[in-house]
């Protein structure tokens, strides 16, 4: 089963066209950095350490997810098979009967935090393990501290787990949230352990800190305040958190646990770390999902442990049938998946995001066409830019206001260097010339095809960069470098670039 689902994710890491968050993330790994606009920097790592191993290619950008499902499961086995072998085996397999186990080989920030986090809870099970039993026959005395120099680097290893996850993604808090309620609720006489974790994960997070402080703080900025002011509360988002949960999880699942609810209430309450990390952050999300939507990834790192106590707890005349059950939920998303596999791009015409598959797809092509010597090429949108420089082998930077995400550009692009420079900033939509005329002595605007979808291109001669700096630049640090008074700034490239200071006036 493993070799199978190996054998599919490598099929579609090389069939997959890139994705504008993997593009994103590629470009992390370019521009080395211990920290980024949007996320720890993780990923960046990861694909940076493949890019000198393998180099570019796209099947091997993705080899970390690739590899993925192979990591938690040897984490489950190491953690559960001392409780029983059997029933850890049967908790690896249902995880990898999952068919986003089978389907998914995009690399995202997620890849890395579902990894630590497995190794993480591995860690701190093998603790509890090693440190009830010490306690049971009474090591080091009365077995006040004994415990703890008995199972204190099983503590500390799940603490660097737990650091490592906190630099791949910031969800690692509600993991941390769980391992606190089950250390409050359940193993009150064991707190040390838990101090000892937080204190093995303290230097990730001082890492992390340094460089929001010296960075703009921009991943404080981008997900506390810049993308959630719009947030309202909603109750379909709570209803699209339900039903995704259900088919992630799937309904054959869910349909066992339900049919066998005493016997999981038992092993939960007997299990009460594996039911803190396996169902406190879904919890958590469930209540966040009244005011956000939830995304599918957001929830993978936590997801693999509701398998665990499934296997535990169903009577094991039951998990033969629950494996039956799970092979056809997968046999239905592979037939979709070779269905979808027979057919061509322009059977796709129709479809709503036709221009976004045009572009992942013919990167190279839309690229060839827009390209002439000694023109700069950009783009209006941070994944267009992302993607077509990946296709291009060369930084592409944007230009305009952008989004309130993936703003990697305000750190790392200096527009004054184009100063003089034309310009070509490709487009999916047809602009409105007026509003690129005041950065340029003339622009002109240049329209393409790609399979059937038109594209465009502004072209910009003679680019000045003080009118960019006043008319575009002060925009973006109106909408997103508003520091609160209380937040103290050491450095920030973006707000020394555009008026010399660390922060500047709204």
């Amino acid at each position: 089963m493993a070799l199978l689902s190996l054998a599919c994710r490598v099929w579609l890491s090389a069939a997959l066209p890139m994705t504008g968050d993997e593009a994103l993330f590629y470009w992390w790994a370019r521009f080395l950095d211990y920290g980024y606009y949007d996320h720890p920097p993780m990923v960046g790592w990861w694909l940076a350490a493949v890019r000198a191993l393998l180099g570019d290619a796209v099947w091997a950008l993705r080899l970390p997810s690739v590899l993925l499902p192979l990591g938690v499961g040897a984490a489950i086995w190491w953690a559960w098979a001392p409780v029983s072998r059997s029933r850890a085996a049967w908790a690896v397999l249902l995880y990898w009967l999952m068919p986003v186990n089978w389907l998914n080989s995009l690399i995202t920030t997620d890849t890395p935090l579902i990894l630590w986090s497995a190794w993480a809870v591995a860690a701190v099970v093998r603790a509890e393990q090693v440190a009830m039993r010490a306690v049971a026959s009474s090591q080091g005395g009365d077995g006040a501290t004994g415990w703890l120099k008995a199972a204190g680097g099983w503590y500390a290893l799940s603490g660097v787990f737990l650091g490592l996850a906190f630099l791949s993604k910031y969800f690692v808090a509600l993991l941390g949230v769980a391992l606190a309620a089950y250390f409050l609720l359940a193993a009150r006489k064991r707190w040390l352990g838990l101090v000892l974790m937080v204190l093995c994960a303290l230097p990730a997070v001082a890492l992390n800190l340094h460089w929001n402080l010296t960075h703009c703080w921009t991943n404080i900025m981008f997900n506390v305040f810049n993308r959630n002011e719009d947030a309202v509360f909603a109750w379909g988002n709570v209803g699209t958190y339900v039903g995704m949960m259900v088919y992630l999880i799937s309904p054959v699942v869910l349909w066992q646990a339900w049919r066998h609810r005493g016997a999981v209430w038992r092993t939960a309450r007997v299990h009460a770390l594996l039911s803190c990390v396996a169902l406190v952050p879904l919890l958590l999300f469930g209540l966040m999902s009244g005011k956000k939507v939830i995304g599918l990834h957001w929830v993978l790192g936590f997801y693999p442990f509701v398998f665990v106590l499934l296997a535990l707890c169903l009577p094991s005349d039951r998990l033969p049938g629950a494996r039956k059950g799970l092979v056809v939920f997968l046999a239905v998303h592979l037939l979709a998946v070779f269905a979808v596999a027979q057919t061509s791009l322009p059977q796709w015409h129709k479809v709503k995001y036709y221009n976004r598959l045009v572009e992942a797809l013919r990167a190279e092509q839309i690229v060839q066409q827009v390209r002439v010597p000694g023109v700069v090429l950009m783009s209006n949108g941070y994944s267009s830019s992302s993607i077509l420089g990946y296709a291009a082998r060369e930084h592409m930077p944007v230009f305009g206001l952008g989004s309130f995400h993936a703003r990697q550009d305000d750190l790392i692009v200096d527009h004054a260097r184009y100063e003089g420079q034309t310009l070509r900033i490709i487009r999916q939509s047809r602009p409105d010339l007026a509003e690129y005329a005041p950065y340029f002595d003339s622009v002109r605007l240049l329209s393409y095809a790609q399979d059937g979808q038109p594209f465009y291109a502004v072209e910009g001669v003679n680019f000045h960069y003080a009118a960019y700096r006043d008319g575009v630049m002060a925009e973006v640090n109106r909408r997103y470098y508003r520091f609160p008074s209380w937040l103290p700034v050491w450095q920030c490239s973006f707000c020394q670039r555009l008026c010399g200071a660390a922060r500047c006036a709204p």
